[in-house]
């Protein structure tokens, strides 16, 4: 992921809201949001190269999202795959968000730059292995997150946390609002974009939330709807080179939590 918002507590009929975009080189081939032949507890697209995946919800009503954190450097050729962060997570059914996040501390350095947020129903945790923080329970409100620490004022993300509260306000929240949220295309002027230390006109092409690029852009947008009986709706656009849409699907359940233990499987 490299642009969502999300709304945490913060609406009469839903506990969690999240609209998040997907940016990615078109190369990378990856699979459309389904749930997993080999964990079927588990619904998410999924990385084909690594086998992990950007966001994902499960049956039990846990949520896991990660972005890249934005920097020069090449992580080493041995790094794990930050995708497996969100699939190691969404496995551990016996682990807390908590739980999970204090075993990651021994693991979370050998990772390139990330951003993970992690629910489990009963809390909403952040955590990046950048910056020096240590992991947080998010109190109730509206957040939105990019490819630096949380809330980093981003034209594109602060404009897209502004719609999103606006909608909240208004009280109506459907996901074809969320999608025209997520899509976006108007950049940034040069003035206003981060500097990251890429060339000048990356980083004017990535201060969209809709990325449109031949090389690189907005691969899917994904919507997800919880309610506070824990209703639940996932829905994904995905898009080409050209940021035509591609595909979709949608899928609703109702989750069924499990009490939480304090033995947290973290990815190798």
């Amino acid at each position: 992921m490299c642009l969502l918002v999300l709304a945490w507590l913060s609406h009469p009929r839903y506990r969690l809201i999240v609209a998040a975009n997907r940016d990615e080189f078109h190369e990378r081939p990856a699979a459309p949001m389904s749930w997993w032949a080999d964990d079927p507890c588990i619904v998410a697209g999924r990385d084909l190269r690594g086998s992990g995946t950007w966001m994902g919800v499960t049956r039990t009503g846990r949520f896991a999202v990660v972005t890249n954190f934005r920097e020069l450097e090449r992580a080493p050729a041995d790094a794990p795959s930050r995708g497996d962060l969100v699939a190691g997570y969404l496995r551990s059914e016996a682990s807390s968000a908590e739980a999970y996040l204090d075993a990651l501390r021994v693991d979370a350095s050998r990772y390139a730059g990330f951003n993970l947020l992690l629910g489990d129903g009963n809390a909403l945790w952040y955590v990046s292995n950048r910056g020096g923080s240590e992991p947080r329970t998010l109190d109730r409100g509206v957040y939105g997150l990019s490819n630096h620490t949380l809330d980093s004022p981003w034209p594109k993300l602060v404009r897209s946390r502004d719609r999103l509260a606006e909608l909240l306000a208004a009280d109506r929240v459907e996901p074809h609002m969320l999608f025209a949220l997520l899509a976006d295309p108007i950049r940034a002027d040069l003035d206003e974009t981060p500097d990251t230390g890429l060339p000048a006109d990356w980083e004017r092409a990535l201060s969209s939330p809709f990325v449109v690029h031949e090389r690189y852009g907005t691969r899917c947008s994904t919507v997800l709807l919880v309610t506070h009986d824990g209703h639940t709706t996932l829905c994904e656009r995905r898009f080409d080179a050209h940021g035509a849409q591609t595909g979709a699907s949608r899928i609703e359940f109702m989750a069924l939590p499990t009490r939480a233990s304090t033995n947290p499987a973290v990815p190798a």
